[in-house]
């Protein structure tokens, strides 16, 4: 209810960096299932450190087996994912480790997930992290802020 009353007044929510990198448009990702947005508007963050924190406070909805991405749902109903790396998946689970688990209540910059960075680079993954918002209709006036260097938390989405 609260998420619509400040559509309606015009209070953006914010977004916050998952990964400290530079962020570029979901264009750049070699990858079809983002830059074609097919699951959602949003960005991607080049990583500068192996670590992913919450972007958002909310529940940690899905977090996959192979610990490659996490899905939150925000208090106010943003459905948002953070996909560390491309195709990672086949990796199942080596050179990351978690720090929550599926079904908790996470704030704005806890630590999820860590991940080896060099380790996944030379066994042939991208690490380029896509933050999508699967419900992107929702916010028509979405804005998503590219071309930075960001610090955890700096915003990159507004709503």
């Amino acid at each position: 209810m609260f998420g619509s009353i400040k559509k309606m007044f015009g209070s953006k929510e914010k977004i916050l960096a998952p990964v400290e990198g530079k962020v570029v448009p979901l264009s750049e990702v070699n990858d079809p299932t983002f830059s074609q947005e097919i699951l959602g508007k949003g960005v991607a963050i080049i990583p500068e450190r192996g670590r992913v924190v919450a972007p958002a406070s909310g529940e940690l909805t899905v977090l996959f087996q192979t610990l490659h991405a996490v899905s939150i749902t925000t208090d106010s109903g943003v459905e948002l994912i953070v996909h560390v790396g491309l195709d990672t998946v086949n990796l199942k689970g080596v050179h990351y480790k978690a720090y929550a688990k599926q079904g908790d209540r996470v704030k704005a910059g806890d630590l999820l997930l860590e991940f080896d960075m060099e380790a996944i680079i030379e066994d042939g993954y991208e690490v380029i992290t896509p933050v999508i918002i699967c419900n992107a209709s929702e916010y028509p006036n979405m804005e998503c802020h590219t071309d930075m260097h960001v610090n955890e938390l700096d915003p990159i989405i507004e709503l």
